[in-house]
């Protein structure tokens, strides 16, 4: 059943699991970081989007760390899937974005981050986003989450809505602001910041945002950290019919969704 915890997660502890995958990410983020400030050899995949060696780098540095954490655990990356992948619907596996946000890479904005998320039975339960540009790490696992700045960590908690209205976060590079406009039509909206990457969810994690409606396409791998991350401060992430978004579909691809602090009727749930 969905969301029942694996009986080899079961006989770990999460927080000495995190504890190694925080390592993993701070050092990928280190990898990517030695190539951030030089010229860029971009190549682009075979659906347009692009790729360059920090991404690459990353891969493989937490393909080879992973295993070494749970030996056995399927790892499903951005980067290293080349062919259909099937997963059966009570899979434990590691749901991998070794740079997202590489066009906020390529632009040099520092929001990027390593993501790293574990899925059990089709949610995740444990993440870590980490953005190296900006020295900052969230994580969170069974109803715990923090941020980590400058080596110093905080416990962090989604927000109630403040009165003066909704803050936004949404897409710097894919945003579609004809379908968010009309989607936030009958909202109170105090503002609305763009942000790249898995931040966007971090953000509302941490209690800085309310709500990040998607829209448009997203994979799998975009979004597991930080859905992990925002589920343990106690926030949401929906398909647009209200139910929690969940991880091992065929094709990896998502549906439009709607993060939030808390579940927020659109328009298909009201």
């Amino acid at each position: 059943m969905i969301g029942q915890i694996d009986p080899m997660i079961a006989s770990l502890r999460l927080d000495t699991l995190l504890e190694g995958v925080i390592q993993i990410t701070k050092s990928a983020g280190d990898l990517i970081m030695q190539i951030y400030q030089e010229k860029l050899d971009i190549t682009l995949k075979d659906d347009g989007s692009p790729v360059t060696v920090a991404d690459e780098k990353a891969n493989q540095y937490i393909l080879q760390e992973l295993p070494k954490l749970m030996p056995g655990i399927q790892i499903v990356s951005e980067e290293s899937i080349h062919s259909q992948v099937d997963l059966a619907p009570d899979s434990l596996f590691w749901l991998v974005d070794p740079l997202d946000g590489t066009k906020e890479f390529i632009s040099k904005n520092g929001q990027f981050t390593v993501n790293i998320a574990l899925i059990s039975k089709g949610l995740p339960i444990l993440g870590v986003v980490y953005a190296p540009a900006l020295d900052c790490l969230y994580a969170g696992h069974d109803g715990l989450a923090f941020t980590e700045k400058s080596g110093v960590r905080a416990l962090i908690s989604c927000r109630v809505i403040p009165e003066e209205g909704l803050t936004i976060v949404g897409s710097r590079s894919h945003g579609d602001n004809q379908s968010l406009n009309t989607f936030l039509n009958s909202m109170k909206v105090h503002e609305v910041i763009p942000v790249g990457s898995s931040l966007k969810l971090c953000l509302i994690a941490a209690g800085q945002a309310d709500l990040y409606p998607r829209l448009g396409r997203t994979m799998e791998w975009d979004i597991a950290a930080g859905q992990a991350v925002l589920m343990a401060a106690g926030g949401v992430v929906n398909d647009l019919q209200g139910n929690t978004l969940t991880y091992g579909k065929s094709g990896f691809e998502n549906p439009h969704f709607v993060a939030s602090a808390k579940p927020i009727l659109t328009p298909l749930t009201q």
